[in-house]
């Protein structure tokens, strides 16, 4: 079953995972001081929340690697693992694995991000066993099978032809590369019709072998579960992984300095225009400063300037949004709009001229404490199922936070001054914008686009 992970259509969308769950989480008294840290008998360490509200249980996973690791000629080889783990291991083939899930009504599912290889499994308290076995299964003895290869290799294809003519897909890919040149950053992680073709089945479980490993193994488990059970599941579902993975080093890199522009063209009704910039790691110590006022520029939603400006002032575009992401080697701003073809340069104007007003003089008092008010509050609302409880202790421990980080946060919200944010945006704005443009050339943007020949 293939799942598409990192694909360039979802870039200005997916690649706000991580900015998203910073924002969300449980209510303390319901989730944080549950929070424990379970090692299992062999030594298989995980966050683990016990909750017998409903007799459910979610864990979510991830293995250090994801589309960097993937070979520099070949992209795509982790995306094309992640679509064939759950077809067919062990002494089951596609259709028996996929007959046994759906018998148990048991989720199962794996993607490769731009730095891991994750894994989600959801089940009924009373399936446990069965759900832990077939994850084992996948992770420890995929098949890998002829047909199943060119089944997903096809669907992966069928993808990336439609984003040929998707504005959204070539902005984002072109992001990318103009952020990140021949980085493993700026390469696509679904892959390209070039390289997907090239990927053979040595590719795959070279992927497996060298990423799949316990040593960079993070885990979060939220459900119905006493931890001794727990523990001796993730000790026969992990336990036999290797215990060490080999992973090709990758450099830290710094994105392209603004400002720069890239034009595509594309005859669409629609312009597409992507925008960002060097970010802000998750580690930096001026990291939430950067949230915050970030929130205030395009994370807002209808409370953004962004979004006022470009939308409710000069009705350009639908929405607009920007934000912050990070990854382990680098961080960036990102945004996204789409606007009439005719209206495309007002649109750019309007975003950079809003972009320079932030960078020179910051927030207000006021639009701080609004936006501190409203990122300390969201966190009561967020999170009320198992599965996003899972993923965030997940995300918490990819960004290496401590394990009590949701009773923190709102104290490391409230400690960002004025002064910060006014810093903040003067580091993330202050030179301008990486922009990327899909859509009609300008001279051609006040002309309708070209009819469709009509059908015989």
């Amino acid at each position: 079953m293939i799942r598409f992970s990192f694909g360039a259509q979802r870039l200005a969308s997916g690649l706000i995972a991580g900015a998203v769950l910073l924002s969300l989480a449980a209510t303390p008294s319901q989730a944080a001081a549950k929070i424990q840290r379970l090692v299992s008998p062999g030594g298989i360490e995980a966050w683990f929340v016990q909750d017998a509200t409903v007799p459910l249980i979610a864990m979510e996973y991830a293995f250090a690697g994801g589309a960097a690791q993937d070979p520099a000629g070949k992209p795509g080889v982790g995306n094309l693992v992640a679509g064939l783990l759950d077809e067919g291991s062990g002494d089951l083939d596609s259709k028996t694995f996929h007959e046994r899930l759906e018998r148990r009504a048991i989720e199962l599912s794996f993607s490769s991000t731009r730095d891991t290889f994750r894994g989600s499994l959801r089940m009924l308290k009373d399936n446990k066993d069965e759900a832990f076995d077939l994850l084992q299964l996948a992770l420890t003895s995929p098949h890998f099978n002829a047909a199943d290869v060119e089944r997903i290799r096809a669907q992966v294809l069928s993808g990336l032809r439609r984003d040929t003519t998707n504005p959204t897909s070539m902005a984002s890919r072109k992001f990318l590369e103009l952020a990140f040149g021949d980085h493993p950053y700026g390469r696509q992680g679904n892959g390209t019709l070039d390289s997907v073709p090239k990927i053979d089945v040595a590719d795959m479980k070279d992927y497996v072998r060298r990423v799949i490993a316990k040593d960079t193994l993070r885990i979060a488990v939220v459900g119905d579960v006493d931890p001794d059970a727990l523990g001796k599941l993730l000790d026969k579902t992990f336990g036999g992984l290797p215990a060490k993975a080999s992973l090709t080093a990758i450099a830290d890199v710094e994105a392209t300095k603004p400002p720069q522009r890239a034009f595509v063209p594309l005859d669409v009704p629609q312009t597409v225009v992507t925008f960002g910039g060097p970010g802000v790691r998750r580690n930096d110590p001026n990291f939430m400063a950067a949230y915050v006022v970030n929130h205030i520029l395009g994370g807002g939603g209808l409370s953004s300037r962004l979004y006022k400006e470009v939308r409710e002032k000069r009705g350009l575009a639908y929405s607009v949004y920007e934000s912050l992401l990070w990854m382990d080697r680098s961080a960036l701003f990102i945004g996204n709009t789409g606007t009439r073809a005719d209206r495309a340069g007002e649109t750019v104007d309007a975003i950079e001229k809003e972009i320079r007003r932030i960078a020179e003089e910051g927030p207000t008092q006021k639009e701080l404490d609004e936006a501190k008010s409203y990122l300390k509050g969201s966190q009561m609302l967020a999170l009320d199922t198992s599965s996003k409880l899972a993923g965030a202790l997940l995300q918490y421990q990819l960004d290496k936070l401590p394990i009590d980080y949701i009773e923190k946060r709102n104290a490391i919200v409230d400690a960002v001054t004025l002064d910060d944010a006014k810093k903040a945006a003067q580091r993330l704005w202050g030179q301008g914008l990486l922009t990327v443009i899909v859509g009609r050339a300008p001279q051609a943007a006040v002309q309708p686009a070209a009819a469709a020949p009509k059908a015989n």
